[in-house]
């Protein structure tokens, strides 16, 4: 999961705006059909996942073998990002189950979002933004499509908590070169939710 993406024909801006519109596009389209039952919930965010690496997909961005650190510093980020709300919070209870979804299912299609959403937002998206404008732009344009591409699904109040996550995630993608880091801090944070 470590593979830069190849520019697009053309200019190297206009493969980030091209991304950009495709995740916006990906976003708008999940939370119309997001509904308000496990199941069609479950088929929107699997669709999302799976066109978000489409849109990677043809941005050049293909999957890679990630190294021992890349797992190990993604496994530490996403135990960081598990235990700042516990910290913020230590009075609130954890308690298994607090999601009415059936967990193998929802482990499954977590598992398919956070996929889409690194391959496109920290894979082919950051690829293309850091070699036009550098990986601090890199990181701030990613950090922002990520708090953005969440609001249609949950409201403009999550914005400053995922931008905070975004921009941890692009830290883990400039530390390690590759994706894979923050896929698995993405996700143990995603799957962490079961729980708190």
């Amino acid at each position: 999961m470590t593979a830069e993406a190849r520019p697009l024909p053309g200019h190297r801006a206009a493969t980030a705006v091209w991304l950009l519109g495709g995740l916006a596009a990906a976003s708008l389209a999940r939370a119309a059909l997001n509904g308000q039952v496990a199941l069609s919930a479950f088929v929107a965010g699997a669709t999302f996942g799976i066109v978000l690496v489409a849109i990677a997909s043809m941005a050049g961005w293909r999957p890679a073998s990630p190294s021992v650190s890349s797992l190990l510093i993604g496994s530490i980020g996403g135990l960081v990002l598990v235990a700042i709300p516990r910290l913020a919070h230590p009075l609130m209870p954890a308690v298994l189950g607090m999601r009415p979804e059936p967990f193998a299912a929802w482990v499954l299609v977590t598992a398919v979002v956070v996929t889409g959403e690194e391959a496109l937002v920290r894979g082919a998206l950051f690829a293309a933004l850091e070699r036009a404008a550098g990986p601090v732009a890199a990181v701030a344009v990613t950090s922002l499509a990520f708090a953005l591409m969440h609001v249609p699904l949950y409201g403009w109040q999550v914005v400053p908590l995922d931008l905070g996550v975004g921009v941890w995630l692009g830290g883990l993608r400039l530390a390690t070169g590759g994706v894979a880091a923050p896929a698995i801090a993405h996700g143990l944070a995603d799957l962490s939710t079961w729980w708190i």
